[in-house]
């Protein structure tokens, strides 16, 4: 049968829960109850037993989850409000809220972008398969910001050779765990889908060459804002290239933005970063800039995204936080 294997090895540090609520957290694009499901039928194994939903986790345990390949099917028109940012005849620019899945994929076959384009302009490009019509790029299920859509195939094919070749502007605001050694630089790498797990990418020593540039905007205590560029767009790349160089996005649960960046810190500063991990429970990044070359009329097209209300709560947290002294 085909499908995505993931192996999950239960951290160390970890309190006890249960199974379900664990595997929920860890494999961010499949719902509760779908995981449920899973277990129920067998496809989730601990220590290579099969196992019920209620177990609960334990340190070094060995977690295996199969997740069947879907069946390739058409998105039906759902109508779900969305922020359109721009519209023309030839194509749509959209603030993606954070939580939106893009298109329909195992877990999430409606509810996505993609049904809620379709209620909104029913036409859109068919370069693809039926479930991704009009998606040239995408953004993360819990990364907010801007994409374009294409309405024709014509359009589309435009604007993903704009990507391929590097002309199109993508910049990023994300919240990252410690202080930067420079105000600026450029990570570059080559980046590969885990062997352990397929749904997380690494940096490898064979891959697809990755470069992202990046600022820094503001420091908080015990973290910092950073603007990115990407030169490259890899699936995670962003989220792989901080965690690569020691500073993950906050809140980010696949590379390492959460619990273990607690360790070493006094009681003060644990308060304050477990009260902001509640208030920003997936990554603090926000996909802020997108600038491109309109295929049709030829002129440059430029938009700006402010932070979602989320992140402006948080980042004022944090700022009032460094009022308070806190280092």
């Amino acid at each position: 049968m085909e499908g995505q294997r993931i192996e999950i090895s239960v951290p160390e540090q970890k309190l006890k829960e249960r199974l379900d609520t664990f595997l929920t957290r860890e494999i961010s694009h499949v719902s509760r109850s779908q995981i449920q499901r899973l277990i129920k039928e067998g496809y989730v194994t601990v220590e290579g037993k099969r196992i019920k939903s209620n177990h609960l986790v334990r340190p070094s345990e060995k977690i295996e989850v199969f997740i069947p390949k879907p069946r390739p099917h058409e998105a039906l028109p759902e109508d779900i409000p969305i922020d359109v940012v721009y519209e023309d005849d030839f194509l749509l620019v959209v603030n993606k809220e954070a939580g939106m899945v893009v298109h329909p994929a195992f877990g999430h076959s409606g509810g996505t972008l993609v049904n809620a384009l379709l209620a909104h302009c029913k036409k859109l490009s068919a370069v693809y398969e039926p479930h991704r019509s009009g998606i040239v790029h995408r953004l993360d299920k819990d990364t907010s910001g801007l994409l374009v859509v294409a309405k024709n195939n014509c359009v589309h094919r435009h604007l993903a050779k704009q990507f391929g070749e590097k002309s199109v502007k993508r910049q990023y605001v994300a919240v990252v765990w410690g202080y930067l050694g420079t105000d600026s630089g450029t990570i570059e790498t080559l980046l590969a889908r885990s062997v352990k797990d397929r749904r997380k990418i690494r940096v490898t020593s064979e891959g697809k060459n990755a470069v992202t540039h990046f600022a820094v905007e503001e420091r908080f205590p015990l973290t910092s804002m950073l603007r990115l560029r990407l030169e490259t767009g890899r699936t995670h790349q962003i989220r792989v290239h901080l965690a690569h160089i020691g500073h993950p996005v906050f809140g980010d649960h696949a590379y390492g933005g959460t619990g273990r960046q607690l360790g070493g810190l006094n009681k003060r500063e644990t308060v304050l970063m477990i009260e902001l991990l509640k208030m920003m429970p997936r990554q603090a990044l926000h996909a802020k800039t997108l600038g491109f070359v309109h295929p049709v009329t030829g002129e440059s097209c430029l938009f700006e995204s402010s932070l979602p209300d989320d992140m402006k709560r948080f980042v004022e947290r944090l700022r009032k936080a460094r009022e308070e002294g806190i280092p």
